[in-house]
């Protein structure tokens, strides 16, 4: 398949560069440092398992110079979408699928606002990887998977073929039958999880072991359960439970995105984690004191990120 990759960080070197390995056509799309590190000396995708290590790889800053691909994704932060969708706009043929795998319940929303529905589908994923410098990536913790599906849920040959590709480089990918439901399931974790972890400044370890944190971070995943029910998304009651069991399952050094942006002075996500829960929140009538607190006593850092 020919695919792109718009933006090469976490997300997009553990998904971009398995796919590149495995002989799939992929064209990673960047910008300054990241760009000429690419060009230079190419991906370095790092992991407890050993390196994947492509010496040479196609990157450009300008998609308007190729032809249209099978499948576009866009690995930007929540903030970037519209203007990644916009960027990759040049890559959208009559067959293209667009899929967005930031953190929160917003992205195709967005996405779709700049592209338009048709190509535009519903995607999440799960890793725990981070930039080491431009165009060296590192994956700990075991976890890489994607997700997607379309947005009414109907059959989708471009989807399988793109879930194809993946399981043939290794990745586990998969396209539920209620991808509504999924995306709020990770949402469930990653809100309260992301926001605990940097208003705390501890691991995800320590907050579990606390019983005072581990209760928080408990009584904040009910109040994403609340919301997304009132928003007529079906999750069981058994998702806090499950939700606890993985977060037991992880390292106990792991740290949120969220978290490690906040604590390293750089813009995070959230207004799409937290402050999302928040907003929801209100529109819907569903209270949600934890995650209030917790918005407002991060907001202070975020700001100061953004003027930085």
């Amino acid at each position: 398949m020919r695919i792109a990759i718009v933006g090469i960080g976490g997300v997009g070197a553990a998904f971009g560069a398995p796919l590149a390995a495995a002989g799939e056509d992929v064209v990673f799309v960047a910008r300054g440092e990241t760009l000429r590190a690419l060009k230079e000396h190419g991906l370095i995708l790092e992991s407890e398992d050993g390196s994947l290590v492509l010496p040479e790889l196609h990157a450009t800053d300008d998609p308007a110079s190729l032809p249209p691909v099978d499948a576009i994704l866009l690995a930007v932060k929540s903030w970037q979408v519209g203007d990644a969708a916009r960027l990759a706009a040049p890559m959208v043929g009559p067959h293209t699928v667009v899929v967005p795998l930031q953190n929160g319940v917003e992205a195709t929303e967005r996405a779709t606002s700049a592209l338009g529905p048709g190509p535009v589908a519903v995607g999440l994923c799960g890793t725990v990887s981070w930039i080491v410098a431009p165009g060296r990536i590192r994956s700990a913790g075991g976890i890489r998977y994607i997700q997607f599906a379309e947005p009414d849920g109907r059959p989708s040959a471009r989807l399988e073929r793109l879930r194809d590709a993946f399981v043939r480089a290794g990745v586990r990918a998969e396209i539920p039958q209620d991808v509504g439901a999924a995306l709020w399931r990770k949402f469930l974790f990653i809100a309260p999880i992301g926001a605990i972890g940097a208003a705390s400044r501890v691991p995800i370890g320590t907050i579990r072991a606390v019983p005072e944190s581990r209760a928080l971070l408990e009584r904040g995943m009910r109040e994403v359960l609340a919301l997304a029910r009132a928003r007529g998304i079906g999750l069981p009651d058994a998702v806090i439970g499950e939700t606890m069991r993985f977060t037991d399952s992880l390292g106990a050094g792991a740290t949120s995105s969220l978290h490690r942006d906040l604590i390293e002075g750089r813009r995070s996500e959230l207004d799409d984690l937290a402050g999302a829960v928040v907003r929801l929140g209100r529109e819907a009538g569903v209270p949600v004191p934890v995650h209030e607190t917790l918005y407002a006593s991060l907001l202070p850092l975020e700001l100061a990120a953004r003027v930085r």
